[in-house]
């Protein structure tokens, strides 16, 4: 057992990869066995989490998840833990090895109750195993109840494979529910396989610290769903290197009034490693020299040789973007569409069609969509974008033959013919204006210098969200992180 944290990379299964992968293991071991060693698995971690409980209450649900939760409650027992249990299931329809487990608990003398203790407190746990892996309904009477309890409790709640209300796959609340309708967990313990849905969407606001125990399963797993990205490899420099090995990235945007996000992104790719950043603002009347930073030059977007540059295009780009996306979707090697560039592909056939024809002939593309950018270029709504993270930066990808990061909390990057990536970096503080445009930068250098589009975004997303990560506290203000201090880190 250990917790996940960055910066290993991880391997992540969905439902349908997990049941498999559940069934296989079963296959090679005594009956009950798995459900003995997950019980095991959260009993050791609820002592390590909370050595001086005076109280552990466990909501045990009437699938196998409960089954888990009795499981626990035996190992706590003997342990001279005195758990609580309040079981929801039935015994005339409980799975097996639920009903096993729940003549296990009663045999070690487990107290069972209908309702949580009245006195937990800080110091005490709440386990909850109401609902895993199978569950994709919103919580309802009694289920939805006792979490709400947990979550009202002054108690830290330890959650058993997945929060209830969780969705394994999409980190979405199920039932399309709010999160006042699903537990918010400080731990939860991940069994056999590690779900997506734990690190995207709302599942980590749900899951707080991630834990994770294979159950001592060696049988060969089957192909993953998606990844957890690990941290990128140190960028190598040689010695015998000049600006132009670093390639030339420019900047197109900033129209008027919004020339700072242009600048941002400019700064950001200058000071991730490009060997020259180009400037060419929307705006007419815009400045001609950053003086916080001269090394930025600035020309006319018409006169920069595109074909030799990787661009990075829509940071406040406004509505003077789309006048300029035809030479750009048609000319660079590599090319970074963000924020309005994006909003402009999406209300117009024809730069979608030459979006498609770029991907086609293999030009090097990649979006950076938000939800709502996303949603615009699928054409549905951010809530269907939002509930399906990963098939959305899946269909994005397949859709303009490109690498797509979608951000949002679990950042997920795609690209055809990839396994999708979430990255485990980045928090709250990234929620204020111009982080995305630092990104776009970020990015633009990492495809001048060489590095695939898939690579380039998994690395550049990774580091970005890192610098939050290491910000210190003290210097923020307040709860968010000026984009400038993350530009020229």
């Amino acid at each position: 057992m250990h917790p996940i944290t960055p910066p290993l990379p991880q391997r992540l299964f969905d439902a349908a990869a997990t049941r498999q992968f559940e069934h296989l293991a079963a296959l090679s071991l005594p009956t009950h066995c798995l459900m003995q060693r997950a019980g095991l698995a959260v009993a050791r971690l609820a002592l390590a989490l909370a050595p001086h409980a005076t109280t552990v209450w466990i909501a045990c649900g009437p699938g196998n998840n409960g089954g888990d939760g009795l499981e626990a409650a035996t190992h706590l027992q003997s342990w001279g833990k005195a758990p609580v249990v309040t079981w929801l299931g039935d015994e005339a329809t409980a799975p097996p090895d639920a009903l096993a487990s729940l003549a296990r608990a009663r045999a070690a003398g487990v107290v069972f109750a209908a309702h949580a203790p009245p006195d937990l407190s800080s110091s005490d746990l709440c386990i909850d195993a109401l609902l895993g892996l199978g569950n994709s309904r919103a919580l309802q009477g009694r289920l939805r109840e006792l979490a709400m309890v947990m979550n009202a409790s002054a108690a830290p709640v330890l959650a058993v494979d997945l929060p209830s209300g969780l969705h394994a796959d999409t980190g979405a609340y199920c039932g399309g529910e709010s999160e006042a309708a699903a537990v918010r967990a400080q731990h939860t313990l991940s069994l056999l396989t590690l779900k997506p849905g734990l690190f995207t969407a709302q599942g980590r606001d749900a899951s707080g610290q991630v834990w994770f125990d294979d159950l001592g399963v060696d049988t060969v797993q089957p192909p993953c769903s998606a990844t957890l990205t690990g941290a990128p490899s140190p960028i190598a420099r040689p010695h015998a290197s000049h600006k132009g090995s670093f390639g030339d990235v420019a900047i197109v945007g900033g129209a008027p009034g919004m020339t700072g996000a242009a600048l941002l992104a400019a700064r950001a790719a200058l000071h991730s490693g490009a060997g020259r950043v180009y400037v060419a603002l929307l705006d007419p009347d815009g400045i001609r020299v950053d003086s916080t930073q001269p090394e930025l030059m600035f020309r006319a977007a018409e006169a920069l040789n595109l074909q030799a540059m990787t661009v990075v295009c829509g940071c406040g780009g406004g509505e003077a973007v789309r006048a300029v996306l035809p030479r750009l979707l048609a000319m660079p090697s590599a090319l970074v569409l963000d924020a309005d560039a994006l909003n402009a592909v999406a209300h117009d056939v024809q730069l979608q069609s030459l979006l498609r024809a770029r991907g086609q002939r293999g030009r090097v593309t990649a979006l950076t969509p938000h939800p709502l950018e996303a949603a615009r270029l699928l054409d549905c709504p951010a809530a269907q974008v939002q509930s399906g993270r990963l098939r959305a930066a899946q269909q994005l990808a397949d859709l303009f033959h490109c690498a797509v990061v979608l951000k949002g909390s679990g950042t997920v990057i795609a690209a055809s013919g990839q396994t999708p990536a979430i990255n485990p970096t980045g928090n709250a503080r990234l929620a204020t204006a111009g982080t995305g445009d630092v990104l776009a930068g970020m990015l633009g250098a990492a495809l001048s210098c060489g590095l695939s589009p898939f690579q380039a975004a998994t690395e550049s997303v990774y580091r970005h969200g890192a610098l939050a990560d290491a910000w210190p506290e003290a210097l923020t203000f307040t709860a968010g992180l000026m984009a400038q201090r993350c530009s020229v880190s």
